[in-house]
Formats: structure tokens, sequence, C-alpha cells
């Protein structure tokens, strides 16, 4: 290298490196720090994979998450104040109890943070003043389950219910009930439900043994369908087992011919997709949606596809 070079090369090595401490500093002061507010423990079966799309998506943009949630309303409740207490940039949040979540919500979007809704709650978000809803309509997928316990020859179905309040499951089971040609009897175990699934096996076994006209059963929970397996076995039975969401039981499960069917709302994009639109809305003001809420299901899957999504949802993205 001449001298000429470094002349000319020095100095803009000189103002490269003076710039280089600048770029992390800005970065870090423009760090986007969203919320995930769920109706559940985050880190269950189902709403881990939400939480890992969503840390996914924070992870791609350089955004900060925390995540949060409880089966009480109350509490989730107050991780969303919490959440809008700390001006964050963003909060996904479901809302399987929309009157108990509404003013928290509100709050919100009357202090100008951006929220979206995921899961439960396609039917307030605009009300509420959310940007978009991810999710499926649960009355339609209930109806897609009906019309596959139909077409399996199915004349009774037991619609098992593993939550109080929670609107998103009843509808599951009143789209069910428009499409079914049998009889659909809705079945309540909320006292045990998810917390207890010991209990809720054992008080399904003895429903499955008191009631023989029973011959297909939908259970709204992956954790729940293995319950509901489990109760079979026990009570000798053998009813039809089809269910909302994945697993990787409920997959083998499929796989081995013990469920018939598993509804697929894809969750990991019910994490993901709502950190992206957060992103680009504080980016580059877009909003997607159009006023209509982003679906990511139904899907079902059977013994034909399972196999090719086992693997995925063992790495807990699907």
């Amino acid at each position: 290298m001449n001298t000429r070079t470094v002349r000319i090369l020095l100095p803009l090595f000189v103002v490269m490196m003076l710039l280089l401490p600048l770029g992390p500093a800005a970065a870090q002061d423009d760090t986007l720090r969203f919320c995930l507010a769920v109706h559940d423990d985050p880190t269950g079966s189902f709403w881990s994979v939400v939480d890992r799309g969503a840390k996914d998506a924070a992870a791609l943009y350089g955004a900060d998450l925390t995540s949060g949630g409880s089966l009480d309303p109350v509490v989730q409740t107050q991780f969303v104040e919490d959440c809008v207490a700390q001006n964050v940039d963003g909060i996904v949040v479901s809302l399987a109890n929309p009157d108990a979540l509404r003013d928290s919500v509100l709050s919100a979007t009357q202090a100008g943070i951006p929220v979206i809704t995921i899961n439960s709650g396609v039917d307030v978000f605009r009300e509420l003043g959310a940007l978009t809803h991810v999710g499926q309509t649960e009355l339609v997928a209930g109806q897609g389950a009906g019309l596959r316990f139909n077409d399996l020859g199915a004349s009774k179905v037991l619609c098992v219910i593993h939550e109080e309040g929670n609107i998103g499951l009843e509808e599951r089971c009143d789209g069910l009930t428009e499409t079914f040609n049998g009889e659909v009897e809705r079945f309540n175990v909320a006292t045990t439900g998810v917390a207890d699934l010991a209990g809720t096996s054992g008080t399904l076994q003895d429903k499955l043994i008191s009631d023989d006209s029973i011959d297909a059963v939908l259970t709204l929970n992956p954790d729940v369908a293995v319950a509901a397996r489990d109760a079979m076995a026990a009570a000798g039975t053998e009813q039809m087992l089809g269910t909302f969401d994945l697993s990787p039981d409920v997959l083998q499960a499929l796989v081995d011919g013990e469920m018939v069917f598993a509804i697929d709302q894809q969750q990991y994009l019910q994490g993901y997709l709502p950190i992206v639109f957060l992103a680009l809305y504080n980016q580059n003001a877009n909003v997607v949606g159009g006023g209509l809420p982003v679906l990511t299901g139904p899907g079902f899957v059977d013994a034909s596809n399972a196999a090719a999504v086992i693997d995925l949802s063992a790495a807990g993205t699907r």
C-alpha cells in the first residue's frame, strides 16, 4: 500500500470507527417494545407455540417482547394495564372474555397504543379500536367439524367445554351444532379443565360409560383431547375423537388411529404475524386486514398428513 492510498483511506477508517459506537446506541434507543397478553399460561402446549411465533418475529425486528397471561381474566387484565402504563409500542391480546378485558384494551387504544387481537375476539376487535384480528373464525371451524363427523357417520357428538366463559369455545360447539346432522350434547368439564387433566379424564370416562349413545367426541383443546383418549381407553369404549388444535401427542394419536382429525388454526402465525404487523405499523404506518380479520385457519390434520407435521410440532412451531 503506497503513501497516497494511506492518506485517502485513513480518514475514512477514522470516520467509520467513530460511527460504529453510534449504530448500536441508536438502535437501542429505537427498540420497539411489545406485549403479548393471552388468556392462559403462555408456556402451555398451545400457547407456547403462539409465544414462540411472537418471539421469533420480535427477534427478526430486534424488538423487546414481554409475554404474560392467565386463565383468570383479572390477572390478564392487570397485565394489559401494566403494559399500557409502560407505554409500549404495541399490545397483542386474546379476548376469550371480552367483557372483562374491554376497559383495559380501550385504555390502550385510547392512549394511542396499537392493539391487535388474536385467537378470540374476532367479533369485537373493531369496536375496541384494534388494528386487526389474527386467528380463525371459531363458528366456521366448528361447522367444519360437524361436516367431518357427518362424513364419518357419527350420530351423537359430545362437545367438551373445558373453560368457563370462553366465547370461542361456545362458538365452536355452535358451529358443530349448525352442520352436524345428528345430536350434539355440550359437556362442561371446566371445574377440572386443563389444570387437572386426570380429573377431566375421569369425568369423561364416567360420562362415556353412562351414555352409550355417544359415538363421537369433540374436544376443544389438545391436552383435553389426550385426556379424552385416555378416558375412552379406561372406559373400554370406541368413540370417534376429533379435536381442536395440535400437539405432538395429538399428531401421534392421529398417526396411530386413536383420533380421527384435528383442526389446525396455525397458532404459530397468531404469535408471529401480529408482531410483524405492529412493527410495520410503527415503522411504516402499514395496516393489514382492511378492517377484516386475518385468518390462520381452520385447516384439518388427519392420518393422511399428520406425519408431515410431527417434526414441526415437536420443534415448537406447529
